[in-house]
């Protein structure tokens, strides 16, 4: 199908992909009329690329208007604004827009006689259902309203194409989100089936689909129960792993039913988005509608903050210690503070100083001659000889902050007690992780995400992970795992480990869905990946990449190059992986798996592009500072984003400087994470501390910081029992309907203004799109 035969917005519109027709990805081509957008949306990435050296030296420091162009672009709007008022065609348009808003104004409907407000209804759901409902969970507060003119500064035409652009960029990540299993805004999905006329139905929605936790007294690394083998047949092509019922399907080339995304459609797809950026109108809009948002808030919370504050008063037993907070995003080799590393140390030396531990240069050595060769004495040793902190010194400095994960700057020492292969199979690594999961089960409330590292130089790597999981019985109620795939090909090519970049993602993957399809080979791995919540991709994003990515990329197979491929290349093939991986673990009854990627920390704003296609949730995000439109797109579509501002603070950007709080005030789904405890971390309880700073220093209220700490429950792998028991059983509705203020602490009068104005501003989206379809 051509991509030029139907249009765009029916194509890129999936919304039965929940039913059970057949999914398959919607393959495009590139039509001539979308050859200036191609080639728009490479200048936007060259631009980017090329600005890359610069960004890293100074983020965020010079303003990014000059007053004299800024003067000339409001003298260029208020011309454009006079132009259009004496159009008649202006003025039709404008009175279409008006009767489309004020039908959907009608949906504000009244919920108690008593009461002076109203509640924005979602499109196409029950007035009735939802007034008892929204009457039942929220109390009466003050709202901001504004009345008058819909697009008061901007033109006609200029809202209708931001708003035509934005629509466009939301159907595009909701059919990628769906495809892959990864969560898609509820409130975002109803209007955007409303701008078709079609009814949102729950059973259309596609969720992750996480394994539950062992009940009491099961054994949670048994083996009983495998499902049997299926004994299908795999094949790497296009750098996507490719199944197929037998080897006769295999020989005639035909795989499996199931979808199997190609990197031409999703360079198109990127090139809108990436166009979209540069856009004047949208930028215009955008940037108007977060000043707006970040005002409006400001007023919600001079108006309602005591009556917030009321709100949570009145809730027995629950506060902001014990409501539940995961730390979303945390690295295994670092999750333990310096401290509990020292006293590790000089402890295990204590007892196994003639344990053999590591081998080097062929001979076999004792802990203590490994402590002898480095001429010092474990009980000499201090936080600050450790040395494993970052600080002024690591400031942009990304090979630096590497360095810290050697205790003492000895690479001897990081093997022995953070790695998980090792000579002693990895056994003091994984007593750090037992002792930091204890801790975590003695709190109670708090719960982690450890990341552990698949390099894809060996396929044998899943094999000695998941036996290091279960040989030392990691399992804890308080921790999900997630696999972070470092981009480091270009060290496997000039060490000629692998011959291209396919290989490494056949390395990573294909062993992932041999364990699916054959789980009976493979018994360890398939218990372990029960555990797992999420693929992540790891590394230095201010590293530059010379190669452009667009569909004209050499497929992974080509791809024989010492250099290291761009983010998006890696993203979009790892996305591609985990989706025929989710819809194939699916079908048999297996859990699915999250792509959580690291991104928008440094480097170019085109991978927080390609994240918003692929990503469930992203961490960082701190350039989506630099794009309001990005920003705005990211915050329609309700994408989480953990940040790490302690982190951010030691690496890229000082932490007064971090855009969280702006974000949380905006509407953004934000969670607080400490990323590396070990560097970065002074306390036994390192996400109270992240948590404490950010209250401290930009004054968060209690509900500020539970609102955070609900986000970062809504954004991570746990399994859906498991949040219905930490949020409420409503948890999957948004709004105050969704909330258990018993369980969260998170006021409803916060979670009622959340939902309005989210529905507020789609509203303004879906309006602007009707309205044109009126015209034609």
């Amino acid at each position: 199908m051509r991509r030029g035969d139907t249009p765009l917005l029916k194509q890129q519109s999936s919304p039965c992909l929940g039913r059970s027709m057949s999914r398959q990805f919607p393959k495009l081509t590139l039509s001539e009329a979308e050859e200036e957008t191609q080639l728009l949306a490479e200048k936007v990435y060259a631009s980017a690329l090329k600005e890359e050296d610069h960004t890293v030296v100074s983020l965020f420091t010079v303003p990014e208007e000059c007053p004299i162009s800024l003067q000339q672009e409001k003298e260029h709007e208020l011309l454009k604004e006079l132009a259009e008022q004496q159009s008649e065609e202006s003025t039709k348009r404008r009175k279409s827009l008006k009767m489309i808003r004020s039908q959907s104004m009608c949906l504000q409907i009244p919920v108690n006689a008593d009461w002076t407000w109203s509640v924005a209804v979602p499109p196409f759901l029950s007035s009735s259902s939802t007034a008892s409902s929204v009457a039942e969970t929220c109390p009466d507060y003050q709202r901001v309203t504004i009345s008058g003119d819909y697009c008061a500064g901007i033109t006609v035409e200029d809202y209708e194409q931001a708003a035509k652009s934005l629509f466009k960029a939301l159907l595009i990540r909701e059919k990628y989100s769906k495809l892959a299993y990864h969560r898609f805004c509820r409130t975002t999905s109803q209007f955007l089936r409303s701008s078709e006329n079609m009814r949102w139905m729950e059973e259309d929605e596609v969720l992750p689909d996480m394994s539950p936790c062992p009940n009491d007294g099961e054994d949670p690394y048994s083996i009983e129960g495998i499902p049997e083998n299926l004994n299908y047949k795999l094949k790497m092509k296009d750098g996507i792993v490719h199944v197929y019922d037998n080897a006769e399907a295999l020989r005639e080339n035909n795989p499996h039913d199931l979808p199997y995304p190609d990197l031409e459609t999703f360079a198109i797809d990127l090139s809108h988005v990436l166009a979209m950026i540069a856009d004047g109108p949208t930028k215009t809009y955008c940037h108007r509608r977060l000043n707006f948002l970040s005002s409006k808030f400001h007023l919600h919370e001079m108006l309602n903050e005591m009556a917030e504050l009321k709100e949570l008063k009145s809730v027995p037993h629950r506060d902001f210690y014990n409501v539940r907070k995961v730390d979303t995003h945390i690295h295994a080799a670092a999750c333990m503070s310096q401290k509990h590393l020292l006293t590790f140390i000089q402890k295990t030396y204590k007892t196994d100083a003639d344990r053999v531990v590591l081998e080097k240069a062929g001979q076999k050595m004792t802990l203590q001659q490994v402590f002898r060769s480095l001429n010092m004495d474990p009980y000499d040793l201090t936080v600050d000889s450790l040395d494993v902190h970052a600080g002024r010194h690591t400031f942009h400095r990304f090979d630096k902050f590497n360095t810290k994960y050697n205790p003492v700057g000895a690479s001897e020492l990081r093997e022995i007690f953070l790695k998980t292969d090792n000579l002693i199979g990895g056994d003091y690594f994984a007593r750090i992780i037992k002792e930091v999961a204890h801790d975590l089960e003695e709190s109670k409330y708090q719960y982690a995400e450890p990341r552990l590292s698949i390099y894809g130089s060996a396929p044998e790597e899943w094999h000695s992970l998941s036996k290091w999981f279960i040989h030392h019985k990691l399992y804890s109620p308080n921790m999900r795992w997630m696999i972070q795939v470092p981009r480091i090909y270009d060290i496997f090519r000039s060490k000629k480990l692998v011959p291209n970049f396919a290989k490494m993602l056949e390395n990573i993957f294909l062993p992932l869905f041999e364990a699916t399809v054959n789980p009976q080979k493979h018994k360890e791995l398939h218990v372990f990946l029960k555990y797992v919540s999420g693929f992540d991709s790891v590394d230095d994003e201010s590293k530059h990449s010379d190669h452009m990515f667009s569909f004209r990329s050499p497929k992974p197979e080509e791809w024989t190059a010492d250099d290291n491929p761009p983010y998006s290349y890696y993203i979009f093939h790892m996305y591609a992986n985990i989706m025929v991986l989710n819809n194939l673990r699916k079908e048999q009854g297996l859990s699915t798996f999250q792509f959580r990627p690291h991104c928008g920390e440094a480097g170019s704003i085109t991978h927080l592009v390609s994240a918003f296609l692929t990503s469930d949730n992203i961490s960082h995000g701190l350039n989506l500072k630099k794009s309001p439109v990005l920003q705005y797109l990211y915050y329609l579509a309700q994408v989480p984003i953990a940040m790490s501002p302690l982190s951010n603070n030691s690496l890229f950007l000082e932490y007064s400087k971090n855009p969280l709080r702006e974000f949380l005030h905006k509407g953004l789904c934000v969670s607080l994470s400490t990323d590396d405890p070990m560097q970065f971390h002074y306390t036994k309880e390192p996400l109270m501390e992240e948590y404490a700073i950010a209250a401290q220093l930009w004054k968060l209220s209690t509900c500020d910081v539970c609102e955070i700490a609900r986000n970062s429950v809504l954004q991570s792998g746990l399994p859906d029992q498991e949040k219905k028991h930490f949020l409420g059983v409503n948890y999957l509705s948004d709004g105050p309907e969704g909330n258990d203020i018993r369980c969260t602490n998170v006021a409803q009068i916060r979670m009622a203004y959340r939902h309005e104005t989210l529905c507020n501003e789609l509203s303004f989206i879906v309006d602007a799109v009707k309205s044109e379809a009126m015209n034609e």
